[in-house]
């Protein structure tokens, strides 16, 4: 009940059928509160340049888009990098260190799904969650970073900063912001942004299937286990046959739901993402395959705004 629940708020964000969208025309009272909030914040923001080139990887609507990839791509080519998010999912609160300079200082429970992929990912790297991104920022300072990427901080309009906006290849039917419709932020939006990326346009994702670290092909009798939101995206990259178990984003497993899920799916191999995989790997799962998540980037992209922005900060 619970996952079909999750997929029908999704279908009702996104792509609603005509009894989703009554009920989105009928919140429309509250998304205009929510967007005269969302412009009256923007209005009075006094932008605070903290020295060092920011770059937030961000979207306008809720859920995923591919940043953290393309955080991991980006930050990738560059030395003295710290990564900066929120720890959504995570058990502590205040500022965490997660890995400085590729060293792992917690485990995922402290850390929260996403920043443990980044760590391991970026194997150089700090990488730090903060609920208050501005004192992250003056941490990474001080820990000697010289380049700071924000995860989905577009709405942080006071952090002087270089925007990335990430725009879905299939973009949402429904075009009100939030509670009618996905958009965090009105559409047009867009247009703020320093670089617009549009999937299929500007990158594309490349999917691997692997077990152990390598390369194999997934049984045809799979179930595809996840907690990431819209969660029916994967199945483009998965066989039509396959089975699915979504739970909300950022759900963190128990114990009792991993064996009453063997035990229903006892005789299916499972197959999840990254960001489930640095969850799900405690439980000694043996059959357990993942779906590796590259990022490849069109080779008429030009970076050349971004990079004059970094080069901008250097003395």
């Amino acid at each position: 009940m619970k996952q079909r629940f999750i997929l029908w708020i999704e279908d009702y964000l996104f792509y609603p059928n005509f009894f989703q969208k009554i009920i989105s025309f009928l919140l429309l009272p509250l998304t205009f509160v929510y967007v005269c909030v969302v412009l009256l914040k923007r209005s009075l923001a006094k932008k605070i340049d903290y020295k060092i080139p920011v770059i937030s990887v961000g979207n306008l609507t809720v859920g995923g888009s591919g940043k953290t990839p393309i955080t991991i791509k980006l930050a990738s080519k560059y030395k003295d990098v710290c990564v900066i998010l929120r720890g959504y999912g995570r058990a502590s609160k205040g500022l965490v260190i997660v890995s400085l300079n590729g060293d792992i200082k917690v485990d995922v429970n402290q850390s929260g799904d996403e920043a443990m992929v980044l760590a391991k990912s970026l194997q150089n790297a700090t990488i730090i969650v903060s609920e208050n991104r501005e004192n992250a920022i003056i941490k990474a300072k001080e820990l000697g970073c010289k380049i700071v990427f924000l995860d989905d901080a577009f709405s942080k309009y006071h952090i002087e900063k270089f925007d990335i906006l990430l725009r879905a290849k299939k973009e949402p039917t429904n075009i009100f912001c939030l509670p009618s419709g996905a958009y965090r932020e009105p559409k047009g939006f867009y247009s703020k942004a320093n670089l617009e990326l549009k999937e299929d346009r500007d990158f594309k994702r490349v999917v691997t299937i692997k077990k152990d670290g390598i390369e194999v092909e997934l049984p045809k009798k799979s179930l595809l286990l996840t907690a990431i939101s819209k969660p029916k995206r994967l199945l483009e990259f998965l066989p039509k046959n396959i089975e699915l178990l979504a739970f909300e984003d950022h759900h963190n497993f128990t114990k009792a739901e991993i064996d009453e899920i063997l035990g229903k799916y006892k005789d299916f191999s499972i197959v999840t993402t990254q960001k489930d995989f640095v969850k799900l790997e405690n439980f000694g799962l043996k059959n357990i395959y993942l779906m590796d998540l590259d990022i490849k980037f069109s080779s008429s992209l030009d970076f050349k705004d971004l990079e004059f922005y970094i080069d901008s900060f250097k003395n």
